[in-house]
């Protein structure tokens, strides 16, 4: 058998080497992404920040199609949320699950991370489940209060036919049904099942102020 040409094995030496660091590269790439998300996930600002800084994409997203800004918004960091808006994130970006940095905040209760979204423009009545259906659902006032001024529309039915008014009568959260009647929502409409609010509110055996516009 002859030997290869002196120029085939240049050319091949090459390719092992081009070969060699693609895959040294590729991962190098794949433990800095997993340390961006573990240190999102974890609080660890200081970390996102340096990555970041050194050219990591701000809108890197983990396995469910979540951005850096909802792992941030999830754990209720508004230090990390605020850098990252900061540092251009986008705002209205969702996962898989259909779910915004704003729907999160909202199904959290968090007051700070969610005021930072609002002020940046993050869009309050989205398709399907509404922020606002979150924050009703879980009951928190302060969280309805601001969405509400900011211009979430009351009456807006969810997946499963409940408005936000409905949401928070099954719950009994009773601070909500003010809020909401209060800023005009219709106590009159019913689910899928021909039932209102009040009528929620009697089936599981509580009392609210689903009817009351005023303070008790």
């Amino acid at each position: 058998m002859l030997p290869a040409p002196t120029g085939v094995w240049r050319r091949l030496a090459l390719w092992l080497a081009v070969s060699v660091l693609s895959l040294s590269n590729s991962s190098v790439f794949a433990g800095v992404y997993e340390t961006i998300l573990n240190a999102a996930e974890n609080g660890h600002t200081s970390v996102v920040q340096d990555l970041v800084a050194r050219g990591m994409d701000i809108n890197t997203t983990d396995a469910d199609g979540s951005t850096l800004l909802l792992i941030a918004t999830r754990g209720d960091n508004p230090v990390l949320v605020e850098y990252l808006l900061k540092n251009r994130a986008k705002v209205g970006k969702s996962n898989r699950f259909g779910d915004t940095a704003l729907h999160l905040a909202a199904s959290k209760g968090s007051t700070a991370c969610l005021t930072l979204l609002l002020a940046a423009g993050a869009e309050v009545n989205t398709s399907g489940w509404t922020p606002l259906h979150y924050a009703a659902y879980g009951g928190f006032a302060e969280v309805v209060e601001l969405l509400v001024a900011k211009g979430a529309l009351l009456d807006t039915r969810a997946p499963n036919g409940r408005t936000a008014l409905m949401l928070a009568a099954q719950n009994d959260h009773a601070d909500v049904s003010l809020v909401l009647r209060r800023a005009g929502a219709d106590a009159d409409l019913v689910d899928y099942d021909g039932k209102t609010a009040e009528v929620i509110l009697k089936e599981v055996g509580k009392s609210s102020a689903v009817r009351s516009k005023e303070s008790r």
